[in-house]
């Protein structure tokens, strides 16, 4: 379970000193699904890389299973992001020299996984995302929708208890969009993960339990039970 308690985030522009966050209060429960909405420069992505322990607030706590993330040393957060925290990356972030299942692998040499077991973790991920058939092929041999799921294979075959998404639809048409979420929803669903997802797109957000609309650094949260269960998550 995350708790964040009274988190700002300031940071310095020039002269001027910008506030991203200011004072987010926010308790994520273990399996949730919450979407973040805001507009450009709202806190959005800012508030998702306090969850996901990329950034420490300037002020305010960020707890996962008690754990303050603001506070613990940075190797011991690096090895807590490495077991528990799964990120996807709107620019899929793929090393265009590997393969697709050498990029998936390279989620696991931090956890210190022996290469053979490596290879069959990576292969099976890739499998569960429908890309059995494109271990082999490198970033530019791959269409967009499938260079986005190498990356969710990449941040689930660790196995995290987190899958953070930032704008995972962003650079994708229309149709790749609603195959992508129906991947992601039905993922979520099934391996019981925490799923937090930032978006600008409000059909995405819909879609969600729990939205937290954020605007100049404050959020406000809704929920809206019963239109998430609507969803189908097999088609994936």
């Amino acid at each position: 379970m995350y708790t964040l308690t009274g988190v700002t985030k300031r940071y310095s522009r020039g002269k001027e000193t910008v506030e991203a966050l200011r004072g987010v209060d926010l308790t994520i429960e273990d399996g949730d699904q919450l979407v973040i909405q805001g507009p450009t420069g709202g806190g959005k992505s800012t508030l998702l890389q306090m969850i996901g322990g990329l950034d420490r607030p300037t002020v305010g706590s960020v707890e996962l299973d008690g754990v303050d993330l603001a506070r613990i040393s940075e190797a011991k957060l690096t090895r807590l992001r490495a077991e528990k925290i799964g990120i996807i990356f709107q620019s899929f972030n793929l090393i265009p020299t590997l393969t697709a299942q050498e990029n998936v692998e390279t989620a696991l040499v931090p956890l210190g996984v022996k290469p053979a077991e490596r290879r069959e973790r990576a292969a099976e991920a890739l499998r569960s995302v429908g890309l059995g058939e494109r271990l082999g092929h490198a970033p530019a041999e791959l269409s967009g929708g499938q260079q986005q799921r190498v990356a969710i294979a990449r941040a689930l075959v660790k196995k995290p208890k987190v899958l953070l998404a930032d704008e995972p639809t962003g650079n994708l048409d229309e149709s790749m969009r609603d195959e992508i979420m129906a991947l992601l929803e039905g993922l979520w669903h099934e391996y019981g993960l925490t799923f937090v997802m930032v978006t600008h797109d409000s059909s995405i957000a819909r879609r969600a339990p729990r939205l937290a609309t954020i605007k100049a650094g404050q959020i406000t949260l809704t929920e809206q039970q019963g239109q998430q269960r609507q969803q189908s998550y097999a088609q994936y």
